[in-house]
């Protein structure tokens, strides 16, 4: 017995040792006399995080501030002057407005999907005007994208050296496998970044004169060349057995769950699933719960894979169905084939299954009150006043001619 009092009162101090370390970072990291920027390089739709690394203990509160150039006089505000924005990722799209995207919490600013317009300063302050830390964020785009399939013996860009700079690409760890117990695939980011010895000295980067070709250390005259050069993803087989559930000793079972398992389908996978129904020929988007573009997704419909050596965006030029580069699956012009289960499997594992069924929009009688009706009311009136308009002045022309 006293042997555990005094292990339970040494565990007491070593954890508000802990706690007392953890709240005191901000005093034992200084903030620099001349503010620096870190650099920090994503792919657009990514979701970064930037934490205030310094600040004066007095500081409560922070206050994050955008700005697209250095020296610029628009300075976007990111907070509610409180440091308590919440936001809500799954209500976030990728077309929204920067200000409906972030969140701050524990001193620290998270960007949610980020674009290639959200490139710039973000500085940390205070709403006076104090600024204590600074990021150059360099969101690199997925438009034009470089896809490099490895299966097929197909490689990355080759690295560009010139006289006073060179271009090289900066690959991220591969991803998980995103399959288990079949065939799956990995992937692999990687960014553009720039070596050389003129880059501006305000900058800071984890290695000495490299940083990303969008940083705003790199000097006009090399901007060019940087933009040439696109970000590129590798793209492999994988195979990876599935983590063996543990099953209840007999006896253990309640009667119920047998016979709850008697009644279920062996061929389905179980899975949450949501049932939807879509008009013929609309356009479809299905994003996978809970995934971010960083993480391995694949999908399946009902038994056949949807790989991406033959599903991603830009494999085919006229593709109706494709996977983009945020692990979202498109589906164009719907056809009443396309009905099925659309299962998602994310980091390696099944999470949720799609049931989609394809309808035939029914005729159905307008309406005055209609929008559409209105809208094309609207419209032949206006078309019927041009012609008209055009009518008058061209006999009011040729009578003045005459």
């Amino acid at each position: 017995l006293l042997g555990a009092a005094i292990l339970l009162c040494l565990v007491d101090v070593l954890h508000a040792f802990a706690t007392e370390e953890k709240g005191d970072v901000f005093q034992r990291m200084a903030c620099p006399a001349f503010l620096m920027f870190d650099n920090a390089a994503y792919l657009a739709d990514m979701t970064f995080e930037l934490p205030c690394n310094c600040k004066p203990e007095e500081v409560s509160s922070v206050v994050w501030y955008f700005q697209k150039n250095m020296g610029s006089h628009e300075t976007t505000v990111l907070t509610d002057f409180a440091g308590t924005v919440v936001v809500d990722s799954s209500h976030i799209h990728a077309g929204s407005d920067v200000l409906k995207r972030f969140s701050i919490r524990m001193f620290s600013l998270i960007v949610f999907r980020a674009q290639v317009a959200d490139s710039g300063h973000y500085l940390c302050g205070t709403k006076t005007g104090d600024f204590f830390y600074g990021y150059d964020v360099d969101v690199q785009p997925t438009k034009h994208i470089m896809v490099a399939f490895v299966d097929r013996g197909q490689h990355i860009q080759h690295d560009y050296t010139g006289k006073l700079f060179s271009l090289f690409t900066t690959f991220w760890d591969w991803t998980r496998c995103d399959r288990c117990g079949v065939r799956g695939e990995q992937r692999r980011i990687g960014l553009c970044y720039m070596q050389s010895a003129q880059l501006h000295p305000r900058y800071r980067a984890a290695v000495p004169n490299i940083t990303s070709c969008g940083s705003r250390a790199v000097p006009v005259h090399f901007q060019r060349p940087g933009r040439l050069r696109r970000p590129e993803v590798a793209i492999r087989s994988c195979l990876t057995p599935c983590p063996k559930e543990e099953v209840p000793k007999e006896g253990v079972q309640a009667i119920s769950n047998v016979i709850f398992k008697l009644g279920k389908k062996p061929w389905l996978p179980h899975v949450p699933t949501q049932f939807h129904q879509q008009p013929v020929g609309t356009d479809l988007i299905i994003a996978c719960p809970g995934a971010r573009p960083e993480h391995a997704v694949a999908w399946d419909k009902n038994s056949v894979r949807l790989y991406r050596s033959r599903y991603l965006v830009g494999v085919n030029r006229s593709m109706r169905v494709f996977i983009d580069h945020g692990n979202h699956l498109h589906i164009q012009q719907l056809r009443v084939s396309d009905g099925g289960t659309y299962f998602c499997w994310r980091e390696g594992k099944m999470v949720a299954g799609f049931r989609l069924s394809v309808m035939h929009q029914r005729w159905r009688r307008r309406t005055l009150d209609d929008p559409e009706t209105i809208y094309a009311i609207k419209v032949i009136g206006m078309s019927y006043a041009v012609i008209s308009i055009i009518f008058i002045i061209i006999h009011m022309c040729r009578c003045c001619w005459r």
